[in-house]
């Protein structure tokens, strides 16, 4: 289908190709080395050169070790570091995977077949190098980084250029580790969504537009936070959300819960939908809040021709939220027309089919680009989770027979692959820090907040909702709002709930 880019419009020039294994080969990559199969497993099919359909753990790892005269695809190599965690540790793995190059090289004799390891020693360092670049957060530990260091300094003699390699990739490491350590955790200020016994008054509140009034300026924002956020997640991430521990592995888990990354993903995509439904149901006017809605839909439309999706089907959602879709004499006064639209390439029925297909139109136009605005693919995260949930809860981890399902896992590496892709492209949009400082900052309400907003914009109109806004009423606590101070540049008393029963003590400046 037609897709935009900007303000201009182009059309693609077909449907994108599906990606293959091929796609992922090392250029030049040589045969596999002949393994005789283990633990009674048959040679079977094979799904990449050498690599089987299934088979056993040890099998897997023999595969991934180079030798002098073989190195694994690159489609291999991916996908079974990203798989291999549901088995054994990737510190385990590491430590394996250098003493089978240390005993089939020989490395631990007194003196070295010097043209062998000169034949061997690139192939070890391009695996190093991969697996570094891939998955940096499987060397956190210290002894990882010296199963590295042990196996090149073996080879190290014969070439000081090892050396000099082994400094930089390991500097590398280091520089990615520390960038990993400065996530998204700590970005939103006020990720925690606040409850207004009535709206606050405008002295006190800023809203959006008061900050951007151009639809194009805020979707060029929102995907700078986007991909700023997409960056810091690690294709490992998707295998730990949803994966439980090997069955056949030790009493210990196979890997920590590390999936902080993803889950603050998922919560800026709940904080815009609220943050959307807020500056919708704060201002006291239906006029202004029908051209806060108008103002959304354009964004919404912008997100769409840039290959937001994610921050598209936030807005839409906000939008749709109850506490929105109840303002029937705002809505009178949009016009919907282009919100419809949007709401129809959105739409879940047929699994979301006119949203995948708009997906693969961006993806083909990311892959044929002429310039990085073209690059842009942004999915929306929720289904590419669900999807990739799925397929673990649809296919078994191991076979009856015991052996690794590798043919499972080379489909999650290409949906895992596909999207490490899109997330490494550089955002072509200036930062406009004024803008992304209200979105990580701006308050929120919650959903209780929402309706007793919705309801002071437009009365209830039925029992239900009558019943509803008395509860509300009374269940809300009586204290002073909850905001962010840096938000309101202003300072404000942020009383806790148990200003109710106890002395009022503010937590930020201990007034009483």
């Amino acid at each position: 289908m037609g897709r935009a880019r900007g303000r201009a419009r182009r059309e693609p020039t077909g449907m994108p190709r599906t990606l293959n294994t091929s796609d992922m080969v090392t250029p030049g990559s040589l045969g596999p080395p002949h393994t005789e199969p283990t633990d009674g497993e048959p040679a079977g099919q094979s799904l990449l050169d050498g690599a089987p359909l299934s088979a056993s753990l040890d099998t897997l790892i023999q595969h991934l070790v180079p030798t002098t005269d073989y190195y694994p695809e690159k489609a291999y190599i991916f996908t079974f570091l990203l798989s291999s965690r549901l088995f054994i540790e990737p510190q385990e793995l590491l430590a394996r995977v250098c003493h089978l190059c240390i005993e089939q090289q020989q490395l631990d004799q007194p003196v070295l077949d010097k043209a062998r390891v000169q034949k061997f020693g690139p192939k070890l360092l391009q695996l190093l190098a991969e697996w570094t670049e891939t998955f940096p957060r499987d060397f956190q530990e210290e002894s990882t980084i010296g199963h590295l260091k042990d196996v090149m300094g073996r080879i190290a003699p014969c070439d000081e250029a090892y050396r000099k390699r082994m400094h930089q990739l390991l500097q590398a490491l280091h520089q990615k580790l520390a960038a990993q350590g400065q996530g998204p955790e700590g970005v939103l200020g006020a990720d925690k969504p606040i409850s207004y016994r009535t709206k606050p008054p405008a002295s006190i509140h800023r809203e959006l537009l008061g900050i951007c009034s151009d639809p194009y300026t805020l979707a060029q924002q929102l995907t700078h936070v986007e991909l700023e956020r997409l960056r810091h997640i690690g294709p490992e991430e998707f295998v730990q959300a949803f994966v439980n521990k090997d069955p056949l592995a030790s009493t210990k888990p196979c890997f920590s819960e590390k999936t902080t990354n993803l889950e603050a993903y998922v919560k800026w995509f709940n904080r815009l939908c609220y943050l959307v439904a807020t500056e919708i149901c704060m201002p006291a006017k239906k006029k202004q809040r029908a051209q806060v809605v108008e103002f959304f839909i354009d964004v919404a439309r912008e997100c769409f021709n840039i290959g937001n999706f994610n921050s598209l089907m936030a807005i839409i959602s906000g939008m749709n939220m109850s506490p929105v879709s109840r303002l029937k004499k705002t809505w009178a006064k949009v016009k919907t027309a282009k919100f419809f639209i949007l709401e129809h390439q959105m739409d879940p029925t047929g699994n979301f089919c006119n949203y995948r297909t708009a997906l693969r139109g961006a993806a083909h136009r990311s892959l044929t680009a002429h310039s990085s605005r073209e690059k842009i693919v942004i999915p929306f995260f929720s289904l590419l989770i669900k999807d990739i949930y799925f397929l673990n809860e649809g296919c078994a981890n191991r076979l009856p027979n015991g052996h690794v399902n590798f043919e499972k896992f080379l489909e999650l590496a290409k949906q895992v692959g596909e999207f490490i892709t899109w997330k490494q492209v550089e955002c072509p949009f200036e930062q406009d820090p004024s803008i992304t400082h209200y979105l990580h900052t701006a308050p929120i309400f919650s959903e209780d907040g929402l309706y007793l907003a919705s309801y002071e914009s437009e009365s209830p109109e039925n029992q239900t909702e009558k019943e509803r806004w008395k509860s509300l009423s009374w269940r809300l606590p009586l204290w002073t709002v909850k905001m962010s101070v840096q938000a309101l540049e202003l300072p404000v008393c942020i009383f806790t709930p148990e200003c109710e029963t106890a002395p009022p003590v503010c937590a930020a400046c201990k007034h009483s």
